[in-house]
């Protein structure tokens, strides 16, 4: 199974890549698959790259469900 996990960008460069925020951690990854991504906007990362842009809401919902996983792995009842 894959994951991608929301990231908030934080800056682009013009080599395609961008500088974000995932979960506190600071990554540069590839935005060849999300042209035209700019700062402020949320993408799904994986693999070190940038594979879709999110509204800010349904980010902040995901990373919230995220977060309230418990360490068995079980996603609460909403």
């Amino acid at each position: 199974m894959c994951l991608g996990i929301p990231a908030r960008v934080m800056d682009t460069a013009g080599d395609n890549t961008a500088r974000v925020d995932l979960g506190g951690l600071e990554m540069k990854v590839r935005t060849d698959l999300v042209p035209g991504v700019k700062t402020g906007q949320y993408v799904i990362v994986h693999a070190g790259f940038a594979i879709n842009v999110l509204d800010e809401k349904e980010a902040e919902e995901t990373l919230k469900l995220l977060e309230s996983i418990d360490a068995s792995g079980e996603i609460p009842e909403p």
